[in-house]
């Protein structure tokens, strides 16, 4: 018997195979869960539906989180797939490009509302969405970044956002725990994946990374995967409003420069 035998789930936000979702959606997968997946469009259909197919997914929907009735509807077929489901993980963020490029003084109104609907809002209009399918509890899980607390090169907005996605979890957390339905989030290091892609001098920030983290190497999706094994499993059931750091230590340095380099 698997951790998650007998386990149904939904996963939000899988883009390919490289994707922290996918990493979370096999490890669960490998300890039975069910799993349902939702895609943005057509052009995202082409990489998930494969991938959804593989853990043979009775779900796989379509799904923009910008609109309420795409949430509603997708819900609406999640109960009639599953009744109800135990997990939720929500790992969906976006800025537009220009907007992670110079000054974040410079961020334009419509790119600061469209990075706090998609990357933060969506968790909120998602967990209500789920909360009916949820009657005997469940955990929700999202994803996050240490340039929520910390300015990073080429964050801008979305640290901004980051910072609000991890209020929303505290809040959230508040709102369903009389429910028996917790709300975490993973801040996970830098990983190579393709909305990493849109940050500029990411491979540079990789390699700066694995020299500098106390654990000395990067994080990998297995690594995200276990903490959310742990996250949404009843081994956590007194876990909630939190925010995990997988990130090989760098969050408890003050000074990110490798210690050799100063003897």
């Amino acid at each position: 018997m698997g951790l998650f035998e007998g386990k149904k789930g939904l996963i939000f936000g899988v883009a390919n195979k490289y994707s922290i979702a996918w990493g979370i959606a096999q490890a669960l997968a490998a300890e039975g869960a069910e799993l349902g997946f939702s895609y943005a469009g057509p052009a995202l259909e082409r990489r998930v539906r494969p991938l959804a197919e593989s853990l043979n997914a009775r779900y796989i929907e379509p799904c923009d989180v910008t609109r309420d009735e795409d949430i509603e509807r997708a819900f609406a077929k999640a109960q009639e797939v599953y009744g109800t489901i135990d997990f939720l993980v929500h790992a969906i963020a976006f800025a537009k490009r220009e907007e992670l490029d110079g000054r974040f003084v410079d961020t334009s109104r419509d790119g600061f509302h469209l990075a706090m609907d998609v990357s933060v809002y969506s968790l909120v209009a998602l967990t209500r969405a789920a909360e009916p399918l949820m009657p005997n509890g469940g955990s929700i899980l999202t994803l996050t970044y240490y340039g929520s607390e910390k300015v990073m090169p080429h964050y801008n907005v979305m640290g901004v956002a980051k910072a609000a996605l991890e209020a929303s979890v505290r809040y959230l957390a508040a709102d369903l725990g009389p429910k028996g339905i917790r709300v975490n989030a993973i801040s996970a290091g830098p990983i190579k994946t393709l909305s990493a892609s849109g940050v500029a001098g990411f491979r540079r920030m990789l390699h700066h990374f694995s020299k500098v983290a106390p654990l000395r190497r990067n994080v990998t999706q297995e690594d995200i995967g276990k903490t959310a094994l742990w996250l949404l499993s009843d081994w956590a059931n007194a876990v909630t409003g939190e925010v995990i750091y997988v990130d090989a230590g760098y969050n408890i340095l003050g000074l990110t420069v490798p210690l050799e380099e100063l003897s």
